[in-house]
């Protein structure tokens, strides 16, 4: 059996997609899946089912819900009761945000050590597992909830992912992905950064530097803040034509004494 929930949520035995009963049911094998077998307790799952407004039969409601997907599920799942809430535990079954996390981890792990292709590999697998928006088909609620965390996963391996492709020298062929990673996510630094390094490496130094001053005027303006260390640093780079930037942004701001200007001859 496997579940999916990165995507529309969705319960496969085999080739054969397991039918789930409406958005209520859909909602409560997602909020058990996401408690990662530690009990939810029946005020959390309430209020992903009906947000500040539950009904007044509550615990009857909750009661039916559960025995509903027991019963749809059957008993390669189990899900039990304890105090005040439930627990499913998976058991052999898979799950793709399991995956997923252990796919993440091990690609951040990976590009840690410097192993780029191998961390490229694992990255792409893990984002392969996206079937579409997260919790497409659940309440509003759990999506509220829910939804940003997973998001912001996924937003942090396609990071690691670009940094991995750049350390290998794919860099042509990257500009147009962070081109609209950048507009996707405009307070996101590291794409920014990233976005100026391709440039750079491009010859498109002028190019690279307005990146900068879009992103510097927008983090002033809007947030009241100046650009973080990581985009400072690859725009002193950028100015000073640091040889630094061929280099994988890892190493050459890691390094004691081998940051932007540390390469270039005056």
């Amino acid at each position: 059996m496997e579940f999916r929930i990165l995507g529309p949520v969705q319960v496969r035995d085999g080739a054969v997609e397991i039918p789930l009963q409406g958005a209520k049911q859909r909602t409560v094998l997602a909020a058990l899946l996401m408690a990662e077998d530690s009990y939810l307790a029946d005020t959390e799952l309430s209020w992903f089912l009906w947000g500040d407004h539950p009904p007044a039969t509550l615990s009857a409601q909750l009661y039916t819900q559960v025995s509903r997907l027991r019963r749809r599920l059957g008993a390669q799942v189990a899900i039990t009761r304890r105090a005040q809430g439930y627990r499913l535990r998976t058991g052999a079954a898979r799950l793709d945000f399991g995956e997923f996390q252990q796919l993440a981890a091990h690609g951040q792990s990976a590009l840690g050590a410097g192993d780029y292709r191998q961390a490229g590999g694992l990255l792409r697998d893990a984002l392969v597992l996206w079937r579409g928006p997260v919790l497409a088909n659940v309440s509003e609620h759990l999506l509220r909830a829910e939804g940003p965390a997973l998001e912001e996963a996924r937003v942090a391996v396609l990071a690691g992912l670009m940094e991995a492709d750049l350390a290998l020298g794919r860099h042509p062929r990257l500009v147009p992905a962070l081109t609209r990673l950048v507009a996707r996510h405009p307070v996101h630094e590291r794409f920014r950064a990233q976005l100026m390094t391709a440039l750079y490496r491009c010859d498109r130094r002028a190019e690279a530097l307005a990146v900068y001053d879009r992103g510097r005027r927008l983090l002033v303006g809007e947030l009241g803040i100046e650009p973080g260390a990581l985009l400072r640093d690859v725009h002193r780079a950028v100015l000073a034509s640091d040889p630094c930037l061929h280099r994988p942004l890892g190493q050459w701001r890691a390094g004691a004494g081998d940051g932007p200007g540390a390469g270039v001859r005056h």
